[in-house]
């Protein structure tokens, strides 16, 4: 949420929740990136993807695209299978996404997007080692209708419509607001063989919440939301040839990122919805909140890995997974007035999932074809317990510390009965494993207040992620034999000020992580992938967030991460050493560039010109740092020219993303003499009107 100044050349004050309440984002001891409304709507956020692209610490891959990656400072997890979790958490209004697939929902009507780096583990829980994203949208406005509606058209036969409406009930005792959204491009790659083209979009989108105050001091939400996605597989490519390994005469190698040769165009179809209950009491000295949840998740995901057919490659690979999943969370809190002196939170959290998953491999040499099947079943508990406070010393100096206590119950099976052929295990198994995990996590620190305009802060932090159960394992012995959770514990320091009357706001962090029993994958040679607790590693970095206004209408806003993430102890098998080497999917740099400048026409109406540039250094997409996998820098350029105007309810927007079509890859891995891999989307841009009550 943005308050508007009364003066144009004075910067807007950001307002977020990253400790449980709404706080303005300079008094914060957390770094946060928060992008507001209006940033979501003009830089045409609509997915986590496009938040990590102007978020440097924050990185975002994905293969396929409806099973996403994310790592926050260096910590992220390549884990999908059903008894597995992300090292870095998406939240939906506070609810916890616990299934990669599961992270679908259209940015459209946000108030905003935080990105809070660093472990979280006191106040958001469980499997938020790395970070957490947070999605909050807008609620139901009792003060007055409001309606709004957005059309786009744009290359690659790019059609989308979005709207919302808000409406009072009851003489302003409640109010419903309703929005949805619905995009659709056409695939950015051609498919030579088939005939048709692949990696486009349909996507729709709709949520609903009703918002009530029944008494003083009672306030009720109620909100239901769905994502329904059809979309064509990735295009995969054969990006190099391993010389040494004589399987690599199997393959063409084929870097065009334009179009591939797949046999199968394959599918990524998803269908998510959830259901959110809210319940605040006001009390003599505090408040009591309730919010209840459950999501469901459908999805299926088939795709070509190869990017070839018989004519190019003599192994055709494919894949698919189809999963089922469900999950219930009920949090309760106590917390402080706003105004106390006295700042703390106590409460009380219980999350239940069940996930039915099934993986499966398609192999067929010159012909002769065969498919491997390993079918899931996880049931997650998790229960916790939790409580934070802030203590004021003085007027300057204030003490901060948590505590929060967490035991997971799994319960997980698998079996490779149901294939025709087994490629990645040893034999034929059935398996049914338990175990239960337990850890406190905490936080301390303080924070150093000698004006209105200047905060420093030092602050402790421990998180944590959960263990679990391999997830396309050899042998019965390897499904049997889980791994351990992984810690995180962040020594960080930080600055946050304003200069100049309010027309710079000038952040700086540094940080040491030590990042211990990490949890990495590995695929060995029969193509099984395994999950070790790796050893210790060292995570250390520096961010700086610069936003300027020179004069009024003129904006830069400039952010760098530095981020030193290295391993001191892995070993991932007998005479293999991985101490020093780079943790995968982790540029050293990052920084981000925004200048913009709204022109005030005689008419009244305005002129808006804006540029996003974002450079990532060179990125390993493997542990071992060595091989193919790896990603040369990139230079990102994002552009727009929105012009509004006079009364205000009417906007058009040209916009680009990737202008100078950069050329890049965001996934790849090496198996069977080759390395395999898919391209970033190239150039797009588009026309978008949009209207206002």
């Amino acid at each position: 949420m943005s308050n508007p100044s009364s003066d144009a050349s004075l910067l807007e004050e950001v307002v977020v929740t990253a400790q449980r309440r709404s706080e303005s984002l300079q008094d914060v001891p957390v770094t946060v990136t928060a992008f507001g409304a209006g940033q979501v709507e003009e830089a045409r956020i609509r997915q986590v993807a496009d938040v990590a692209s102007l978020t440097p610490g924050l990185q975002f891959d994905a293969f396929p695209a409806s099973q996403p990656r994310i790592s926050i400072r260096g910590i992220g997890s390549s884990d999908r299978g059903a008894a597995g979790d992300p090292s870095a958490a998406v939240f939906l209004d506070d609810i916890y996404l616990g299934r990669p697939a599961a992270v679908a929902f259209d940015a459209f009507d946000v108030e905003r997007i935080e990105v809070l780096k660093g472990p979280q583990g006191t106040l958001f829980g469980r499997n938020v080692v790395g970070g957490a994203i947070n999605v909050v949208t807008r609620r139901p406005d009792h003060t007055g209708f409001d309606a709004a509606a957005e059309a786009t058209v744009g290359n690659y036969e790019r059609l989308e419509g979005a709207a919302l409406l808000n409406a009072p009930l009851a003489d302003g005792a409640a109010a419903l607001r309703v929005s949805g959204a619905w995009r659709t491009h056409d695939g950015y790659v051609r498919n030579t063989f088939t005939g048709g083209r692949v990696e486009d979009q349909d996507t729709r989108s709709g949520r609903v919440a009703l918002s009530a105050e029944p008494q003083p001091g009672l306030r009720l939400l109620a909100s239901l939301d769905g994502t329904r996605s059809r979309e064509t597989g990735p295009a995969q490519h054969v990006l190099d040839l391993d010389a040494d390994d004589p399987l690599s005469a199997f393959w063409t190698i084929d870097r065009d990122r334009d179009q591939t040769a797949g046999s199968y165009p394959g599918y990524q179809n998803r269908d998510t919805w959830g259901a959110r209950l809210q319940v605040e009491k006001d009390l003599p000295f505090a408040t009591l909140i309730y919010i209840g949840a459950y999501r469901d998740l459908d999805y299926s995901a088939a795709y070509d890995f190869d990017g070839g057919n018989p004519t190019t490659n003599v192994v055709d690979i494919a894949g698919a997974n189809d999963e089922r999943s469900d999950f219930s969370s009920h949090e309760l809190r106590l917390a402080s007035p706003l105004d106390s002196d006295l700042q703390w939170v106590v409460g009380a959290y219980a999350f239940r999932s069940k996930t039915d998953r099934q993986d499966i491999l398609d192999l067929n040499i010159a012909g002769d074809a065969g498919t491997e099947v390993y079918d899931q079943a996880a049931e997650v508990a998790s229960y916790a317990v939790f409580g934070d406070v802030t203590v004021a010393v003085s007027d300057q100096l204030s003490l901060i510390g948590g505590l929060r206590f967490t035991r997971d119950e799994k319960d997980y099976w698998i079996d490779n009965l149901d294939g025709s052929a087994v490629f990645r295990a040893e034999e034929r198994f059935d398996v049914t494993v338990s175990d239960s995990y337990e850890a406190l996590t905490w936080r301390a620190g303080l924070t150093w207040k000698p004006d209105a305009d200047h905060m420093a802060y030092g602050m402790i932090s421990r998180g944590f992620k959960s263990g679990g159960f391999q997830d396309t394992p050899s042998s019965a012995a390897d499904a049997v034999d889980g791994f351990e959770p992984e810690f995180a514990t962040q020594y960080e320091v930080g600055q946050k000020s304003v200069f100049l009357g309010g027309t710079v706001v000038w952040n700086n962090t540094l940080y040491v992580m030590k990042y211990d029993d990490l949890q990495t994958r590995r695929t060995l040679p029969n193509l099984a992938v395994v999950t070790d607790n790796a050893g210790k590693a060292t995570i250390k970095g520096y961010e700086t967030y610069l936003q300027w206004r020179p004069f009024a209408g003129a904006s830069l806003v400039t952010s760098y991460a530095y981020t030193d993430a290295q391993f001191d102890e892995f070993s991932p098998e007998p005479g293999v050493d991985y101490a020093g080497n780079r943790l995968s999917r982790t540029p050293e740099h990052k920084l981000v560039v925004s200048p913009s400048y709204t022109a005030e026409l005689a008419s009244g109406a305005d002129l808006r010109f804006a540029v996003d540039y974002a450079y990532e250094s060179r990125i390993f997409d493997d542990n071992s740092n060595t091989g193919p996998e790896q990603r040369d820098p990139t230079h990102m350029v994002d552009a727009r020219i929105v012009f509004t105007e006079p009364s205000r309810h009417w906007t058009v927007s040209l916009w680009g993303k990737n202008l100078t079509d950069e050329v890049t890859r965001t996934f790849q891995a090496v198996f069977l003499g080759a390395n395999f891999g898919a391209y970033n989307t190239p150039r797009t841009y588009g026309l978008s009107l949009n209207w206002k009550y």
